[in-house]
C-alpha cells in the first residue's frame, strides 16, 4: 500500500517591520476589555440622556399638574367667587392680593393672577402690573386651558380656569403658573440622581469588562485575535488530520490482517489481490497529489486519510486535483483546517442520504488563484440558513465533544482573512472556496 506521509506542519516565518515590532498587537483579552468599556460608556451616556429627558418631561408634567390643581382650587374658593361677584376691582385687589401671594408661597408657584372676565388683572406678583390685561390665552368658552406662554415673568407653564357663580355665570378667571426657569432649577436638583445612576452603570460595566478580560485571558492568554484564530486553526488541523490518519491506519491494519490470514490459509492469490487493490486505490490519489506542481504533502495526507474514513462510513469518495493548480496562499495548517472541516461536514451530510457520496475538486481559478469545491449528496442547506451557517456558534448538530459551531466559522474566517470567498449552493450541496494567488505570484 502506498501511503503519503505528511511533512511536519510549520508556520512560515513572518518578517516584521521594526516599527511594527515596537508596537505589539493588542491581546484579545485587552480588546474585549476595551470593547466592553466602550459599550458601558455608550450605554451609560444613553441612560443619562434618557434620565435627563425623562426628568425634564416629569418636571414639566408636574408643573402642569400643580398649576391646574391650584387654579381649579382658587376658582372654586368662596372668597374668590364672592369677592369677584360683590366688590369693585379696587376692593377686590385689596382683598385677593394677599390671599394670592400666600397661595404662591405655599404652592411653590411663581404667580397667581386673578382677573375679571375681560382679562383685567385683579392680582399679580408685580403690583405695578395690576389693572393691565392678562398676557396669555383666554379661552373663548369658560373652560380650563394649560399652555406655555411668555408673560411679564418670562416663559412659563400656566393654567387658566374660569370663575363661575352657582348660576354658572362667568365672573372672572384664575391663572396659576411656574416659570421655565423654576422648572429648570427643579431639574438641576434632580440631576445628581441621574448622574449617580449613570456612574453606577458605568462602574458595573467596568467591573463586567474586568471579569470578561480575566476569563478571556484564561482562555486565550495574551494572544492577539489573529493568533487566537491561528491556534484554533492549528487545533482543527491536528484534529481532522489525526482523525484521517487514524482511519487510514485502521483500514490498512484491517487489510493487512486479512491478507495475513488468507496467506495462512493458503489463499495467497486472494491476499495479493486485496493488497494490490489497496495499493491501486491509494496510488491513484498519490498520483494526483504529486502531479500538482505546488502540492502540499499535508493536504495529500489529509485526503488519503479522509478516503479511508469515507470507506469506513460507506461513502463513495471522489477526488479530482488538476496538475496546474497553483500554490495556496494559506499555510499548511490553514489549508488542512479549511479542507478538513469542509470534508467533515460533507461526510456528515452524505451519511443522511441513501446514495452516499462526497466529491472534492481542486483546480486553478481564472485569476491565478485556487478553486476548492466540496460537494455531497446530503439533504442540503435550507436557503434561510445559508448566511447563518458561517456564524460563530451556529450549528444544526447537537453539541458534542468536538464543540459546536466552530468548523464553518473558522473556514469563513480563514478564507476571508486570505482575501478569498466562500459560498454554498444546492443541487448538489456544494461549498465553493476561491482563494487568490499568493502575494507576489503572477498569473502564468
Amino acid at each position: 500500500m502506498v501511503v503519503l506521509v505528511p511533512t511536519e506542519i510549520t508556520t512560515p516565518a513572518i518578517t516584521v517591520d521594526r516599527k511594527d515590532a515596537m508596537r505589539p498587537a493588542r491581546s484579545t483579552a485587552s480588546r474585549v476589555f476595551l470593547v466592553l468599556i466602550a459599550a458601558a460608556v455608550v450605554v451609560g451616556a444613553l441612560v443619562a440622556v434618557f434620565l435627563v429627558v425623562d426628568a425634564q418631561r416629569a418636571t414639566h408634567t408636574e408643573a402642569e399638574r400643580v398649576t391646574a390643581a391650584t387654579a381649579v382650587t382658587l376658582a372654586a374658593s368662596p372668597l374668590v367667587v364672592e369677592t369677584l361677584r360683590d366688590l369693585d376691582p379696587d376692593d377686590a385687589t385689596r382683598t385677593l392680593e394677599p390671599y394670592a401671594l400666600d397661595v404662591v408661597a405655599g404652592a411653590s408657584l411663581d404667580f397667581v393672577t386673578i382677573m375679571l372676565p375681560d382679562g383685567t388683572r385683579i392680582t399679580h406678583p408685580d403690583v405695578d402690573r395690576i389693572g393691565e390685561r392678562y398676557l396669555g390665552t383666554i379661552p373663548d368658552r369658560p373652560v380650563a386651558h394649560t399652555e406655555v406662554f411668555t408673560g411679564t415673568l418670562g416663559p412659563s407653564v400656566r393654567t387658566i380656569v374660569p370663575v363661575r357663580t352657582a348660576d354658572d355665570e362667568l365672573i372672572g378667571w384664575v391663572s396659576a403658573g411656574v416659570t421655565i426657569e423654576s422648572i429648570s432649577e427643579t431639574l438641576v436638583r434632580r440631576l445628581p440622581l441621574s448622574i449617580g445612576i449613570t456612574v453606577g452603570l458605568i462602574a458595573l460595566g467596568v467591573l463586567g469588562a474586568l471579569v470578561a478580560r480575566r476569563v478571556t485571558r484564561r482562555i486565550a492568554g495574551d494572544l492577539p485575535p489573529g493568533q487566537v484564530r491561528d491556534a484554533v486553526a492549528s487545533y482543527e488541523s491536528l484534529r481532522t488530520l489525526g482523525d484521517a490518519l487514524r482511519a487510514q491506519t485502521h483500514e490498512h491494519g484491517n487489510r493487512m490482517h486479512t491478507a495475513v490470514a488468507l496467506i495462512e490459509l493458503g489463499r495467497s492469490g486472494e491476499a495479493i489481490e486485496i493488497l494490490t487493490e489497496t495499493s491501486r486505490q491509494s496510488q491513484s490519489l498519490v498520483d494526483q497529489v504529486t502531479a500538482r506542481r505546488a502540492g502540499d504533502p499535508a493536504v495529500g495526507a489529509l485526503l488519503l486519510g479522509k478516503a479511508s474514513q469515507a470507506k469506513e462510513r460507506g461513502i463513495d469518495w471522489h477526488v479530482r486535483i488538476e496538475p496546474e493548480t497553483p500554490k495556496s496562499p494559506l499555510t499548511p495548517v490553514e489549508s488542512v483546517a479549511v479542507l478538513g472541516n469542509l470534508i467533515d461536514n460533507a461526510m456528515d451530510a452524505a451519511s443522511l442520504a441513501d446514495d452516499r457520496w462526497v466529491r472534492v475538486t481542486l483546480e486553478a481559478a481564472d485569476a491565478g488563484g485556487i478553486v476548492l469545491e466540496v460537494s455531497d449528496s446530503g439533504p442540503g442547506v435550507a436557503p434561510e440558513l445559508r448566511e447563518r451557517i458561517f456564524a460563530q456558534g451556529f450549528s444544526t448538530k447537537p453539541a458534542g465533544a468536538q464543540g459546536r459551531g466552530v468548523g464553518l466559522a473558522l473556514v469563513h474566517s480563514v478564507v476571508l482573512g486570505a482575501g478569498g470567498t466562500v459560498e454554498v449552493s444546492s443541487g448538489p450541496t456544494t461549498f465553493r472556496v476561491v482563494l487568490p494567488p499568493p502575494r507576489g505570484a503572477t498569473k502564468q
